[in-house]
């Protein structure tokens, strides 16, 4: 097996385990840290260069910018920290764009299960369901250009009044979901 055919799996590997270490760092101290996402973006995007040329360091530019955006925007809007955004930026760096294309909906995917079920735990799921409704509308609101960013960020609950859920876990679920996806296209399933 040459090492054009191993690359896919190397990339999913490194993305999966800085993904573990996220979830794991994320669930106990509720941080993802910088010593972690910003290695692992630039290593991503000198695996694109080192194995796709200029144009592989572009897919993998453009998947980091297409994954960070959704979760920037919500950093810009809502507040919290802005972790998530630097290790989805990550992720795209490594799988590129189509693949973290794929990734990016399994975490949303998999980011809106684990909230509901955080929100049914805690018994706050009719709170949450009206803050996501706020939040969806106001979003579509802005991106139409009926409501600058400004009105909509003040129409959002008050961050502190939020649940949150440990975003990594997520971010790792959705990652396994679409690595496991990958595989079984590969194996033509």
């Amino acid at each position: 097996m040459s090492f054009v055919q191993v690359h896919p799996q190397v990339q999913w590997v490194v993305v999966i385990g800085c993904c573990i270490a996220a979830a794991v760092t994320d669930l106990r101290s509720r941080r993802i840290p910088n010593v972690l996402t910003g290695p692992m973006f630039l290593a991503g995007l000198a695996w694109s260069l080192a194995v796709g040329g200029w144009s592989g360091l572009g897919d993998s530019a453009l998947a980091a910018l297409v994954l960070a955006i959704p979760y920037l925007v919500l950093f810009l809007i809502a507040g919290g920290g802005a972790a998530d955004a630097k290790l989805m930026a990550a992720v795209g760096a490594w799988l590129g764009f189509h693949e973290g294309v794929v990734a990016l909906v399994c975490v949303c995917v998999c980011g809106a299960i684990l909230g509901m079920g955080y929100a049914v735990i805690k018994k706050q799921s009719r709170g949450v369901l009206s803050n996501l409704a706020l939040m969806v509308l106001s979003l579509v609101w802005m991106v139409m250009g009926r409501r600058p960013i400004k009105e909509v960020a003040a129409g959002f609950p008050d961050s502190k009044k939020m649940l949150t859920v440990p975003y990594g876990l997520a971010i790792l679920t959705g990652v396994c979901v679409a690595a496991a996806g990958a595989r079984l296209a590969v194996w033509g399933m």
